[in-house]
Parts: C-alpha cells; sequence; structure tokens
C-alpha cells in the first residue's frame, strides 16, 4: 500500500530528480533498503531490487512501486548473494527489462547476536559470505553497467560541469559502526563489515578513474526495523533510546536521503567515503546489546546464551 512521502523521503529533493535512472539493490526487501529504493522510485527511478525470499521479493516490489504512479520496479526471489552466477542472472534480467544499471546498493547483509563461545565456524562463515562476498559478487556482476553509467554521466574536468545532465555509475554499500570500537556479540559482523568497507574504498580508486564513485553508508540504531529487533535486548529499549546523544534511534528516511544525496549531484565529488548516520552513537562508550540485562563483562561471564533476541543463534563451537 502507498506510504506517506515523509516515511522514507524528505521534501528536500526534488521530484523527478532520477529519472529515466535504474537502480539494482541486494537485500532490497529489508526494512532499510525498500525504504532507500523507494524513495529512489518517488524521485523518478525504475528499480530491482533482488533476495532469497521470492514471495517476500516479489511482494516488496509491488509495495514500492506503489511510491510513484507508473514506476516499474522488478522483484527477483531465489537469488543467493553467495553465487555469483545467480546475480548475474538478475543483473541480466534488471538489463534486459529496465534499460541499464546507474545505480547499485549492496545492502545483503546477515546477522545474529552469538559470543565467539557461542558462534560457530559455520555461522562465523555465512555471514562473511553474505556480507563480504556477496558484495563483492554485487559488484562484479554489476560493474560493467556503473561503468558504461559512469561514462555516460561524468563532470567536464574543465567546466566542472555534467555531460550530460544526470548522475550515473555509482555505488553504496551497505555497512555498520560496530567494528569502529568494537562490540561483544558481534564479531563476526563486526570482520564482516570492515572487509565490506575495504571493498568499497578499493573501487572508488580503481574505478574511479572510470567514472565511478563508491561509497559507504554505516547506519546506526534505525526504529523500526528488522536489525534493531534482532540486535537489541527487549528489556533495554527505553534506557537505551535515552542514551543516545539525539535523545532518540533514526528512522529509514534518514538512510534514504542519505542515499539520496550520494547519488545525486550533490555527491558528484564524494568518494570512498563512509557516510555514518547514527545521531553520533557510536561515539558513546558503552551500549547496544553490551547493556542492560547483558551488561558487560558479567554476561559474557556467566556463560549464559543471549536470551530475549529475535532471530538469535545458539550454536556451539
Amino acid at each position: 500500500m502507498p506510504l506517506p512521502k515523509e516515511d522514507y523521503v524528505s521534501n528536500t529533493w526534488k521530484d523527478g530528480l532520477f529519472a529515466n535512472k535504474v537502480v539494482f539493490c541486494t537485500g532490497g526487501a529489508g526494512t532499510i533498503c525498500s525504504a532507500q529504493v523507494r524513495a529512489l522510485v518517488h524521485l523518478g527511478a525504475s528499480a530491482c531490487i533482488v533476495g532469497r525470499n521470492v514471495d517476500k521479493t516479489e511482494k516488496a516490489a509491488q509495495d514500492i512501486a506503489t511510491a510513484r504512479p507508473g514506476a516499474k520496479v522488478i522483484g527477483i526471489g531465489a537469488v543467493d548473494v553467495r553465487k555469483l552466477e545467480s546475480l548475474q542472472n538478475a543483473v541480466d534480467r534488471c538489463v534486459h527489462e529496465l534499460g541499464g544499471i546507474d545505480f547499485v546498493i549492496a545492502g545483503a547483509a546477515g546477522n545474529f547476536l552469538a559470543s565467539i563461545n557461542q558462534l560457530s565456524a559455520n555461522a562465523f562463515k555465512s555471514v562473511i559470505d553474505i556480507d563480504v562476498l556477496g558484495s563483492y559478487n554485487t559488484l562484479k556482476a554489476t560493474l560493467p553497467h556503473l561503468v558504461e553509467s559512469g561514462k555516460k554521466h561524468r563532470i567536464d574536468p574543465k567546466t566542472l560541469k555534467p555531460v550530460p545532465a544526470g548522475t550515473g555509475g555509482r555505488i553504496i554499500f551497505v555497512s555498520a559502526t560496530i567494528h569502529y570500537r568494537t562490540m561483544p556479540f558481534q564479531t563476526h559482523v563486526s570482520v564482516a563489515k570492515a572487509g565490506v568497507d575495504a571493498l568499497s574504498h578499493s573501487v572508488a580508486i580503481e574505478f574511479g578513474p572510470l567514472g565511478v564513485t563508491s561509497n559507504i553508508i554505516a547506519p546506526g540504531p534505525i526504529g523500526g526495523t528488522e536489525g534493531l529487533d534482532r540486535l537489541l535486548p527487549t528489556d533495554n529499549i527505553d534506557s537505551y533510546t535515552k542514551s543516545q546523544p539525539l535523545g532518540r534511534f533514526g528512522s529509514v528516511r534518514d538512510i534514504a536521503d542519505a542515499t539520496v544525496y550520494l547519488f545525486a549531484e550533490t555527491g558528484s565529488y564524494v568518494s570512498g567515503q563512509t557516510l555514518v548516520v547514527d545521531g553520533a552513537s557510536w561515539r558513546m562508550s558503552a551500549g547496544g546489546a553490551a547493556s542492560g540485562s547483558l551488561a558487560y563483562p558479567d554476561f559474557l561471564l556467566s556463560g549464559d546464551a543471549v536470551p530475549n533476541v529475535k532471530g538469535q543463534k545458539t550454536s556451539k563451537i
């Protein structure tokens, strides 16, 4: 069903900003990524979202398409980002049906709470494969189209104006902030996101000369998302909210606006950067899962499994 515009994008951006552009997004049915894509579609883009769950992905695409009359949004399920062939088939369909790819959001990710003692080697590998290998496969499958789009929408080095008007050849990797200072129960994700960050930086250097920009959006605690439900104990929400520097969680609109900024002309000279959207949350000395009933180090020393969190894993080494 259509959502009010203010739920997913601010009034800062003009309608039609991304007319005739195409965005390809992995993890596009997720709470954050769907808002990112919905904002771009509202502003004129066509979109292709991919995910593992067929029904969820197709329904999300239909819902996103309500953001603008006549919008074209394809939802492709049964796509495993860990397998390049699976992604390549999705990219080929996107290009065939929508005409190309100008923007990419690498948003597929896996997460759950577990201490190292609870974290099996297979569980660790799974997160690395989804986040790091999945991001790399997304890059590899879409890169030829990003380069083509980047060449069409370069900034003239003499006039410093876009020729022609518009933007293209841009990729955003959705990361996190937890590896900046490290957090208990998130070793697997910290390692994975550090790898994703390094990948983005390398892309900026190697493909900048071809007109491609690569950046990272690192969300903090975003209200109403699957991630917050999974990672924040239910007995700690109120106290954690009060502990935030801005006294609140972020919204999916905050992430969507950051995405528009990087893909629009406002982000033309921004590459190889990390845009942290967290209200300064990560600069706090403690918080998240490592507080409340999971206070550090007492809970770790107890040897108990992490309770009261959706999607928890209890596998042993």
